[in-house]
């Protein structure tokens, strides 16, 4: 959208409220002309009375004897009766000023007879029109209402709230600590890697793989499910070792190439450089700061066009995903927990090879490598996932409650949405108090520390995702208070717009 566009609508509606505005005045003229004529004409009806009357009278005086009168007379008489019309004193009501329009005109065409209009009656169009088009109570009013529902605010907790929170993310800290703690040695994770297999294996079904059959033969269903995918969905990237790339990739291994492989992760990293690496028979691996491609065999997409090239290489890609993200069909078959994708982004620590960290004085890149293949992958996200879930979902159930019968709200002002400020900073509290927890938990079982790998490997990333990102909201509606809060704004405008389409429908 054009940046003038509103501005321009804006200038075409004032000087349409211009023209109804010279409309208004212009009836008011036109009743006074004909209240003028209408007074005018009862005088002259309150004169040809009287001069009925007098005729009257005069008649009766002179007995009815009335004189003849000859043609000359009567056209005397006319002619004293004529009445001469002076222009100056005619009122004339002038016809009412237009903009030039007509079907066929564009939207520039009718700017420039906007411009033409405004310019004739001394319209200025430079400044904002929508002012000029409210009245000052409506500017108010309008200013109230930004004021109180798109700008950022600081929260107004009292001790309620920050006890509320403190409690939740108490409770989602034991959640934390109890059943998460490491991949490996983790209750909600072992549910997790269930549910993963599961998933694995009706995705695999939905496809055409049968599991009756593999119950037959006796073989594990969820190795013989990644082993049906595997086939399905071959790609060219999927190295498994330094030796197969050439030596150009160090330390790549069976356990760390699903991290090292661009294509392997399940996000729109790994979804670009999955359909680049189809393309171009290449393959692309992240290791110790640096990203590294090299040439692979030739290796065909299906699809007739180029759009159906784009397609079975996305699918080909998620496709890919699915058969890896619960771990190689011959370790799982072996009875193993065998080595998943990445959480999402997960990679980009390979970018971050400083540091020396350890016994072994290693880099941070390489300790999320090793902390990956300790199983810290996708299906431990999730089980990591429930406590922040759990946070979140206490938090605000408590805000609403709290709102409702404490403060006697009504329901609809009791949404818990993250634009409130209170329940933000309940968020922020919560979470900060669950990422203490779990990092105090982290510091005391790696042995304050000095183990980085133990250390990571019970750090729970998502909820300190969650707790930065809510920090940053924090200090951004800190800083900016009072200023417009874009989201808010957005996500009114996109309500007015839905009720319009559904009005229009």
């Amino acid at each position: 959208m054009n940046k003038d566009y509103l501005k321009n609508e804006g200038n075409a509606l004032k000087i349409q409220k211009h023209q109804l505005n010279q409309s208004e005045n212009k009836l008011v003229e036109i009743d006074n002309v004909l209240s003028n004529i209408q007074s005018k004409q009862e005088e002259d009806n309150v004169s040809l009375d009287d001069m009925l009357s007098d005729m009257e009278a005069l008649l009766e005086a002179t007995d009815n004897n009335i004189s003849t009168y000859s043609d000359n007379d009567i056209l005397s008489i006319e002619k004293q009766l004529e009445v001469t019309i002076n222009p100056e004193e005619l009122t004339v009501v002038d016809e009412l000023d237009k903009v030039n329009f007509d079907d066929g005109m564009s939207w520039e065409e009718y700017m420039c007879s906007i411009e033409e209009y405004g310019f004739k009656h001394n319209l200025d169009l430079k400044d904002d029109p929508f002012k000029s088009l409210m009245t000052k109570s409506q500017q108010v009013e309008l200013q109230k209402r930004i004021k109180d529902e798109f700008t950022l605010k600081n929260a107004q907790c009292d001790k309620y709230d920050y006890m509320i929170a403190g409690t939740c993310g108490v409770i989602a800290g034991l959640v934390d600590i109890l059943f998460v703690g490491a991949p490996g040695d983790s209750k909600l994770g072992d549910i997790a890697d269930e549910q993963a297999n599961k998933i694995t294996e009706k995705f695999a079904g939905f496809l055409g793989w049968d599991k009756d059959k593999a119950v037959e033969k006796g073989s594990n269903t969820t190795a013989s499910a990644i082993g049906y995918l595997e086939k399905k969905f071959k790609i060219n990237y999927d190295h498994a070792t330094t030796h197969a790339t050439g030596g150009v990739v160090k330390n790549l291994s069976l356990k760390n190439h699903h991290l090292k492989g661009l294509g392997h992760s399940p996000d729109i990293i790994g979804l670009i450089f999955s359909v680049l690496n189809q393309f171009t028979n290449t393959a692309s691996f992240i290791s110790n700061g640096q990203i590294i491609t090299i040439e692979t065999e030739e290796f065909e997409l299906q699809g007739h066009n180029f759009i159906a090239k784009i397609f079975c290489g996305v699918a080909n890609w998620f496709g890919h995903i699915m058969s890896d993200w619960t771990g190689s069909s011959g370790t799982v078959g072996q009875g193993g927990r065998g080595t998943g994708v990445p959480i999402p982004f997960y990679n980009l620590f390979q970018m971050i090879n400083i540091g020396e960290f350890g016994q072994h004085k290693q880099s941070f890149a390489t300790i999320t490598t090793k902390v990956f293949e300790e199983g810290y992958d996708t299906r431990h996200a999730m089980a990591m996932a429930v406590p922040v879930l759990i946070n979140e979902l206490l938090i605000r159930f408590m805000y609403t409650m709290k709102a409702r019968f404490y403060h006697n709200k009504e329901w609809k002002d009791c949404i818990p949405k993250g634009s409130v400020p209170e329940v933000r900073r309940m968020l922020l509290v919560g979470h900060g108090v669950l990422c203490i927890i779990d990092g105090a938990d982290a510091y005391i079982r790696s042995g304050s520390g000095a183990d980085m790998v133990a250390f990571l490997s019970r750090t729970n990333l998502l909820a300190w995702t969650r707790f930065g990102q809510l920090a940053l909201k924090e200090v951004y509606a800190w800083y900016n208070s009072g200023h417009i809060d874009a989201d808010a704004v957005d996500e009114y405008l996109n309500k007015e717009l839905k009720n319009m389409l559904k009005n229009n429908i």
